[in-house]
């Protein structure tokens, strides 16, 4: 019994491990964070109009078999095509993430998995037009949920495709607008990522 034991243990230490990964993302929103505006009056401004956009991000695991946990940071610009937008025509959305990872024990080059998780992000824009009518957003908890690839390249070195789906609703603080909606307004996206992971077994 005690030889099991440690045959066993030895085996989940070996199949542990840490990794570091760097992404490009292409992001869609949908939703009222995707509809063109209304109205061009002050109260109706909204955080809406957003087209796709393009990002960065990191994320550092930790595995334990086939369960794992992650955390990650991502920044993100969506074209716009409204006033509520500054004269550049972007949203910049940038926050961190942190959540759970499922990968089957599958032996082979090709490690499929799913995740999910709570996103902390905030939104910058601008509204009327102006570059000194800055248009925020509280940072508030949403969610993601995810599937992907990991395809490992070289032992440590791996290229890892995944789809999110990111949800989340974010109070604006809008100048001349007295009050914004108190539920928050949704700004979801879906985020096809690529990039390169390094995974560190110890």
């Amino acid at each position: 019994m005690p030889a099991m034991l440690l045959t066993l243990a030895a085996s989940a230490l070996s199949a542990q491990s840490i990794s570091i990964a760097l992404r490009g993302s292409g992001s869609i929103p949908t939703g009222a964070f995707s509809e063109a505006q209304s109205s061009s009056t002050a109260n109706d401004a909204l955080i809406e109009g957003a087209k796709s956009g393009f990002g960065y991000g990191l994320e550092v695991g930790l595995s334990l078999n086939m369960f794992g946990i992650y955390a990650g940071f991502d920044h993100v610009k969506f074209d716009c095509e409204t006033e509520t937008c500054q004269t550049d025509g972007k949203y910049a959305l940038q926050g961190v993430s942190g959540g759970v990872k499922l990968s089957p024990p599958i032996a082979g080059l090709l490690h499929p998995f799913v995740k999910a998780g709570v996103t902390f992000n905030d939104l910058k824009g601008g509204y009327g037009g102006s570059s000194t009518n800055v248009l925020t957003a509280d940072r508030a908890p949403g969610y993601e949920i995810g599937l992907g690839l990991d395809v490992r390249l070289l032992g440590i070195l791996s290229f890892m495709p995944q789809v999110r789906y990111v949800g989340q609703e974010l109070k604006a603080k809008i100048p001349g607008v007295a009050a914004p909606p108190a539920t928050g307004q949704g700004v979801n996206y879906f985020s096809f990522d690529a990039g390169l992971s390094v995974h560190t077994p110890f």
